[in-house]
């Protein structure tokens, strides 16, 4: 598990590389040919780590409903991402991570609701689906290492 959560926090500090580095115009652009922008899939990796460890455990999520919905699969952004948005996510990035890694060394994650991904991976535990979680993360970091080329 120890790993796994080098990983992601390997991973958050990339993306947040993007937040730090990139003007608020640059990470709602999007690109021809994309579907999403920079901030979408930022804001989509913090959600899914959510939905995938948290509310398939049945536990509360520190993300409300109006994030999932605005950041869930098969979303778009609406309207451009403000400030206060990109310093909220920025801050999310972390506190996810932390709280997750607190929550498995209290054995907190008893029931899990077993899903199959997109992808068709069946996860069957929160320790899977930490492990997943990399993998996701990893695809939209691939994805936004190409907008970043465009903006």
């Amino acid at each position: 598990m120890e790993t796994s959560f080098k990983i992601n926090h390997s991973s958050r500090k990339m993306l947040l590389g993007f937040l730090e580095n990139y003007t608020i115009d640059q990470l709602n652009t999007f690109p021809e040919g994309f579907s999403n922008n920079l901030i979408w899939n930022i804001g989509h990796c913090i959600v899914v780590q959510q939905m995938l460890v948290y509310k398939l455990s049945d536990l509360p999520m520190m993300v409300s409903d109006a994030m999932v919905e605005q950041y869930r699969k098969g979303t778009k952004p609406e309207q451009p991402a403000m400030q206060k948005e990109v310093d909220a996510l920025k801050t999310l990035l972390f506190t996810t991570l932390e709280k997750t890694e607190a929550d498995v060394a209290q054995d907190v994650f008893q029931k899990y609701n077993e899903f199959t991904t997109g992808v068709g991976f069946r996860i069957t535990n929160a320790a899977e689906a930490i492990a997943f979680n990399n993998y996701h993360e990893e695809l939209h970091l691939g994805i936004m290492m190409q907008i970043r080329k465009f903006v």
